[in-house]
């Protein structure tokens, strides 16, 4: 079927003439699109903010080793692609613009022909690069390396990825030309742009320099030789339109405006309202995300200080590495029960789930430990213990874990003001009341807690309109911490540091068996060598 044409949109893309009555805005539409670890998620929305459509597509990352974790590039296309089809069947208002997200920062490296060389390298759960960033460290120095960009490098430094690969693989590094990130390989695929936002860019550490907003060229031979990085933009800049080959394919329209995009973390915060100053999102889902916008570059050697999404902004940011992988594991361990049947049995059991405290580090720990070798440690098991009392104790493990990175970025001199609840973990409430219960936090539940695709289609809806995110997503509620749990959280909290501590050597020497035990890495390629 030959793509539809939208003669309505053929004005100049730099020009928001929508018409702001209730019944334009309702008849005109932008579509987002979120790669994410668990799924590819797409929305239909029009320009007051209503979900007129939504599709998910499962697909699950591959652990090939421990500390490994991949996917295919090629599927994220392939699934933006079952999106649209599905999304754009029968009836639907005009498509003005398309909106892109992703998990991140990744390392997709693709050759001149725009075919991934392996498969993506996923951001800080993948743990590979532990060699590259002591050898970048070494060389480039860590003070440089902090104040250049903001945090020493760890797993979530994508350059020192790159650089793994440049290392030890080297037929596919003799392929890899470019380097896209989810959001960027939509975009490439929908467009035939080349480009990445400066917020991903800043998460490719140690190849972006956070005061020259660029990429710092004299580093790119240690940790990229060779590669063509891409030109920078903003989150909500138009990368380009929908070309014929992509129309043809998607059913979108041709030649509307496809914005930049960005991590899905950064899209998540303005789905919901939670990238003013002062504004700390929690990200619910697989993993964890937290973060806080600033007026000014705010650093912690356990954090990272990455640009925002907007020009101008600037963040104070963590992550946890298994939140939602956690229940999900638990879920599968016990048969694959509905998450339903455990959140309600979870529920009924009392704070503190029976005496356990749980480390939730099960593919090792981002911010604020940055250890990628930590494991996840249950403490506490009785023969009395149920899987109600396990499903607690880890979205209990992700209260502490909250309360860590808070209390860790409120010693660095970050200001919050205000605290956002968004992802799928918040569509039931047990799990953001515990959290609450935990830190002490009131938290602020929106309308529309569909994710980083809602935030996308109103970055695309920017581009072509005045809309404000307030009133596409206003608040729905507030929760507010029960006290009455304070003083028994506030000794598992004790509990939950002390454990870490108490555990670190015997897990990181079982983590170095759990490595031996796995298939040995290629050979190394000499750092620098010839493409």
């Amino acid at each position: 079927m030959p793509p539809r044409q939208n003669t309505f949109w053929s004005r100049s893309l730099t020009q928001k003439s929508i018409s702001d009555s209730p019944t334009d805005m309702r008849n005109v539409a932008t579509l987002g699109v979120d790669v994410g670890t668990s799924s590819t998620k797409g929305v239909l929305v029009d320009l007051s903010g209503r979900v007129l459509r939504q599709a998910t597509r499962a697909h699950a990352p591959a652990r090939p080793r421990p500390g490994w974790v991949e996917l295919d590039g090629d599927l994220w296309w392939a699934e933006l692609v079952s999106i649209c089809q599905e999304l754009l069947a029968g009836e639907h208002p005009p498509i003005a613009a398309v909106g892109v997200s992703g998990m991140g920062p990744c390392v997709l490296l693709a050759d001149e022909d725009d075919v991934p060389v392996r498969p993506a390298i996923l951001y800080g759960v993948d743990t590979r690069a532990s060699a590259q960033i002591e050898r970048l460290t070494a060389e480039l120095g860590a003070d440089e390396i902090a104040r250049r960009t903001g945090a020493p490098l760890s797993s979530q430094s994508a350059g020192a990825k790159i650089a793994w690969v440049a290392e030890t693989e080297p037929a596919a590094w003799a392929r890899a030309a470019r380097l896209f990130m989810p959001s960027s390989w939509l975009v490439r695929h929908l467009t035939g742009a080349y480009v990445l936002d400066h917020h991903s860019a800043s998460q490719c550490a140690p190849l972006y320099d956070l005061a020259d907003q660029d990429w710092y060229a004299a580093w790119a031979p240690a940790v990229a030789p060779g590669l063509e990085l891409p030109p920078l933009r903003w989150a909500n800049e138009v990368a380009g339109t929908v070309t014929a080959v992509a129309a043809a394919v998607t059913g979108l329209p041709v030649g509307i405006p496809v914005i930049t995009g960005t991590i899905d973390a950064w899209a998540e915060a303005i789905s919901v309202d939670a990238h003013g100053i002062g504004d700390l999102l929690l990200m619910y889902g697989t993993t964890m995300f937290l973060v806080n916008t600033v007026d000014a570059q705010v650093t912690e050697p356990s954090l990272w200080s990455p640009v925002g999404a907007y020009e101008g902004t600037r963040s104070l940011a963590g992550g946890m590495a298994t939140t939602g992988a956690v229940t999900t594991w638990l879920r599968d361990l016990v048969g694959s029960p509905d998450h339903q049947r455990l959140v309600d049995a979870a529920g009924r059991v009392p704070a503190g789930a029976d005496g356990l405290v749980m480390l939730p580090y099960f593919a090792g720990e981002r911010t604020p430990l940055l250890d990628p070798d930590a494991r996840g440690v249950i403490a506490g098991l009785a023969l009395t213990h149920t899987a109600a009392d396990l499903y607690r104790a880890a979205l209990e493990a992700t209260g502490f874990g909250v309360r860590h990175n808070v209390e860790t970025m409120l010693a660095a001199g970050a200001k919050i003001s205000r605290v956002v609840a968004g992802g799928g973990g918040v569509q039931g409430s047990l799990w953001p009341q515990i959290v609450s219960d935990i830190t002490g936090l009131e938290q602020v539940i929106p309308t529309q807690t569909i994710g980083a695709s809602y935030g996308a289609a109103y970055l695309a809806a920017q581009s072509v309109a005045d809309v404000a995110i307030g009133d596409w997503n206003p608040p729905r509620e507030v929760l507010v911490p029960d006290p009455r749990p304070r003083d028994t959280y506030d000794e598992l909290y004790r509990l939950y540091r002390e454990l870490y501590r108490g555990t670190a050597d015997v897990v990181h020497s079982l983590a170095r068996l759990q490595q031996q035990a796995a298939t040995p890495p290629t050979t190394p390629r000499t750092p620098g060598a010839s493409r």
